[in-house]
């Protein structure tokens, strides 16, 4: 099969398609028949060599597909050869045809196309469990969401507001800021020219917001706690800004603040698989009545994946990127 690789960590230019082995379903996993791989930024890290796929994992990048059921493992019932689905997939997304767990595998709606599919996987689990699960959001509460117009954030800006929240987020540009707000967002903060800690005061009236979704860390989580109410929860899901956070656990403690975090890549196969089934019993169904949908920034073939993490790297994009690869 076709399937892009690479020998060494490096820029964009560093991956090239390449002939590899199919893979064959193990006992409990599907084949899929990849149409569409979704690009994410831990495919960028991991293409720089440092996030190195998990235990057991396939080293090619890719980590969400949509496609057709392709072949059966032993024990496999829940799914038919030719079936539509996207799937989270802990690597190997990027090739023509991928195996999984067959529990980590969604029904694709009605009325969302394949490309869409692809895009929807990776986003849709992560935020579920960090603002529904971990951050324990609530109906009239109010987040603010860093990074608005990225695929993690487009989705949560959907989900947020599907459930009632007022939505907060930041973005690079004014032009960001617009496409943000059209997609759902109450409020849009940009970060370059303003101080995200006076526009939050100024929103909220001073009362401050119930949680965070934060993808930056570094010497964002200080300013993201004097953003946070009383009883608020700040959730870290990536440290693009760094590692290392300095802050005043005085303030944790009389604002009685939870701080918490996640990386899903690595957790283990039954708590993707129980993941799964609170999605689809709970956020599937938002999907199917047009409540979220996956916003789109470009299409590339997969030969051209170069280009397509070039222009995640750039900061461009507004929504997700995704691979044509059937």
């Amino acid at each position: 099969m076709r399937a892009i690789t690479f020998d060494s960590p490096g820029g964009p230019d560093v991956m090239s398609l390449s002939e590899i082995d199919t893979p064959t379903p193990r006992e409990g996993e599907v084949l899929i028949k990849v149409g569409h791989a979704g690009v994410n930024r831990p495919d960028v890290v991991q293409r720089r060599g440092l996030y190195p796929p998990p235990p057991g994992a396939s080293p090619l990048l890719g980590l969400e597909v949509s496609g057709q059921i392709a072949g059966l493992g032993k024990g496999v019932s829940q799914w038919v050869p030719g079936q539509k689905v996207c799937a989270l997939v802990p690597g190997g997304g990027y090739a023509e045809y991928v195996r999984v767990d067959a529990r980590h595998c969604l029904p694709v709606p009605e009325g969302v196309s394949m490309v869409e599919a692809a895009a929807i996987p990776e986003t849709l689990f992560t935020v579920w469990h960090n603002v529904f699960e971990r951050g324990m959001a609530g109906e009239r509460e109010t987040i603010l969401i860093h990074g608005g117009t990225s695929g993690i954030g487009t989705t949560a800006i959907q989900l947020c507001k599907a459930f009632g929240m007022t939505v907060i987020v930041t973005c690079g540009s004014e032009e960001k800021c617009a496409a943000a707000k059209k997609i759902g967002a109450d409020h849009a903060i940009d970060y370059k020219s303003q101080d995200f800690v006076e526009a939050v005061k100024e929103i909220t009236g001073g009362a401050g917001v119930q949680l965070v979704l934060d993808m930056v860390a570094g010497d964002y989580v200080a300013r993201n706690l004097k953003c946070l109410a009383e009883s608020g929860r700040h959730v870290t899901i990536a440290i693009q800004g760094g590692a290392k956070a300095e802050i005043n656990m005085g303030v944790v403690m009389t604002k009685r603040l939870t701080l918490t975090g996640s990386t899903l890549r690595p957790r283990s196969d039954e708590f993707k698989a129980l993941l799964a089934d609170e999605i689809a019993a709970n956020a599937l169904p938002l999907v199917e009545d047009g409540s979220y949908r996956p916003v789109m920034d470009e299409t590339f073939a997969l030969a051209d994946a170069a280009d397509a993490h070039a222009r995640m790297e750039a900061g461009d994009h507004i929504g997700k990127i995704v691979l044509a690869v059937d």
